[in-house]
């Protein structure tokens, strides 16, 4: 049984929007830096060259996770969602290689900045842009259980951190006159940058090896079936797993041997579409035994083994 849940755009629409949000802001923030030669600036630009990459990669994979299932895909395509929040993760940490080379070779060669007035109003305008995306992101990404989203808006915002730390650094080369200080801040940025790829490597690789479903989808779980076990229902052999934004559940229902099998199966029907709503996408399978029968608690045996 499987619940759905929609947005007023669908995932790919809020990745398009992210699409034409790094064009801008690439455009801004490249003529920041070659206005200003900050390389902190670049450190900036280069960060949404990805953000682009990413968010082409993004529209692409929730394109195909958007599929219904088929012969070969009986479970659907939602783990697509994972190629393009591990490869996003990927260009992050590239993409902070990048700006650790620039500005270590600034350290030992530091540059004047120049026409930083004009550079720091259109590195704002860029930040507000992201700001702004990030949040639409956030929210969407949150409602409709995508980890494309939810990556794409936690690297927008970073991106917007990153932007706020180059320019509180600009501003302080400008008071102090320290030029070293440009590239430092670069640095700095670049191993936060870091920080946030390995972050978002780390969540996909959770989704690419069937993490459990997170302890509070699991206590709605255990809420319905609470009623039915003080029936005297036993479950055993729960098994839960994610795939992007769908959930799947697996359980074995123990019932009196004497009951029919039209018993059985309105019994368990009424189980998967009590756990279906109470969590959204979510496809449910039950399995129906005989509670006198020894075999049934062998499963449980074997579930332990497993």
């Amino acid at each position: 049984m499987t619940s759905h849940h929609s947005g007023s755009l669908p995932k790919s629409g809020y990745a398009a929007i992210s699409i034409v949000a790094a064009l801008l802001t690439i455009g801004l923030k490249f003529s920041a830096y070659l206005l200003t030669g900050s390389v902190g600036l670049f450190s900036d630009a280069a960060e949404s060259v990805v953000n682009l990459l990413a968010a082409i990669l993004a529209f692409w994979m929730l394109t195909i996770a958007a599929r219904p299932p088929d012969d070969i895909h009986a479970f659907g395509h939602s783990k697509a969602e994972y190629f393009a929040s591990g490869f996003e993760g990927m260009l992050i940490i590239i993409a902070a290689g990048s700006i650790i080379v620039a500005a270590w070779n600034r350290l030992f060669d530091p540059q004047e900045l120049q026409r930083l007035d004009i550079g720091l109003i259109l590195s704002l305008i860029a930040t507000a842009i992201n700001g702004g995306v990030a949040w639409i992101l956030g929210r969407a990404g949150r409602r409709l259980r995508s980890i494309t989203l939810q990556a794409d808006a936690q690297h927008l915002l970073t991106d917007v951190w990153t932007t706020a730390g180059v320019i509180i650094g600009i501003i302080l080369v400008r008071i102090t006159g320290w030029l070293i200080l440009d590239p430092l801040i670069a640095i700095v940025v670049a191993l936060n940058i870091v920080w946030a790829g390995l972050r978002l490597l780390r969540e996909t690789s959770y989704g690419l090896l069937d993490s459990a479903l997170p302890k509070a989808d699991q206590k709605h779980i255990a809420d319905v079936l609470h009623p039915y076990e003080k029936a005297g229902i036993i479950f055993h052999a729960l098994r839960t797993r994610m795939a992007g934004p769908r959930r799947f559940v697996s359980l074995h229902v123990l019932v009196p041997g004497e009951w029919t099998v039209q018993h059985g199966h309105d019994v368990c029907e009424e189980i998967e579409l009590a756990i279906a709503a109470a969590l959204p996408e979510c496809n449910v399978l039950t399995h129906l035994e005989p509670l006198e029968d020894p075999a049934a608690w062998r499963d449980q045996e074997l579930d332990r083994i497993l």
